[in-house]
């Protein structure tokens, strides 16, 4: 599981930092995660390949998490993209592209399509053979969604050396890697333990876009291998995120503690500081594992 960090600070642009973006590849499939401005410079600065993308989720319609959709729509007709692109987002996202897409006579010539989201519990949005996404409902100033990316189980893996030692035929691998036990012709039963080995466990990555302190994404998140919670403010500035409906660096390692997840990555800092690390300090009182996103920054999991 890889994660690219596209951009991780809150509101507006500047030279060197970039509003809420970011890759994640689970299971060999890519992702893109919210696309405000600069998302596509980004994407080509960290060498994420546009033809990878065929799924985009907006958590929620403030400026900083979609204003780059539209661009990257376009440059992908640009670029004669033919692949499906389907975005996932609040109800209105397709009527906001629609319209700039038929005021700039800029139809894709490629299927565009578009789930738009209006429940406020949690759903199964995505499913394929590999992986399952569901909305983490989310308390913000508008409609917002954070996504839970999960992996499905993979096979089992075969004990080639016990395998072969019973001389079992290569058309009972698939029944092995299914988890199946196996029935020898002298009538003896091999159970699986014996033939396979547990596959990786499954990774899970719960991303948590611009909400405040809310412990109802907690049963939904619980356990995941990695968190990103916004942080906006520092603990000196809660009474701007309880103003703005943001949290704070402390408020998101609470989260994390009471979540019992493996990681947390912090990011959605806003622009006031001058330095990040005091929200790394600040969230380690309450919960050890904290990492800090930053524009560029690649985790690897």
């Amino acid at each position: 599981m890889h994660l690219t960090i596209l951009g991780c600070y809150a509101a507006t642009p500047r030279t060197f930092t970039n509003p809420t973006s970011q890759v994640l590849e689970i299971n060999n499939k890519l992702f893109l995660i919210d696309c405000g401005e600069g998302t596509q410079v980004q994407l080509r600065k960290n060498k994420v390949k546009f033809s990878a993308i065929n799924q985009i989720f907006i958590s929620h319609l403030h400026g900083d998490h979609f204003y780059g959709l539209i661009g990257l729509i376009s440059t992908f007709n640009l670029l004669n993209r033919v692949n499906p692109l389907t975005v996932y987002g609040p109800e209105g996202v397709k009527e906001v592209i629609k319209l700039q897409l038929r005021l700039s006579n800029s139809w894709p010539q490629y299927e565009l399509n578009f789930v738009e989201l209006t429940s406020n519990e949690s759903e199964m949005i995505f499913e394929d053979d590999k992986v399952i996404v569901k909305t983490i409902p989310l308390k913000h100033r508008v409609y917002t969604n954070g996504f839970l990316f999960q992996e499905k189980p993979k096979e089992r893996r075969l004990n080639i050396d016990i395998v072969q030692e019973y001389e079992i035929d290569k058309c009972y691998y698939q029944n092995i890697k299914n988890g199946r036990d196996i029935v020898l012709d002298d009538g003896r039963v091999i159970p699986n333990a014996e033939l396979s080995f547990d596959p990786p466990a499954p990774k899970s990555y719960a991303f948590c876009s611009d909400t405040m302190y809310e412990e109802s994404v907690i049963p939904i998140i619980k356990g995941v291998d990695v968190l990103y919670h916004e942080a906006t403010f520092l603990n000196s500035e809660e009474h701007l995120a309880e103003k703005t409906m943001h949290s704070t660096a402390k408020q998101a390692a609470l989260i994390a503690k009471q979540a019992e997840v493996k990681k947390l990555i912090l990011g959605h800092y806003s622009t006031r500081y001058e330095s990040i690390d005091l929200f790394k300090k600040q969230a380690k009182e309450i919960f050890e594992n904290v990492l800090l996103a930053d524009d560029g920054v690649v985790f690897e999991f």
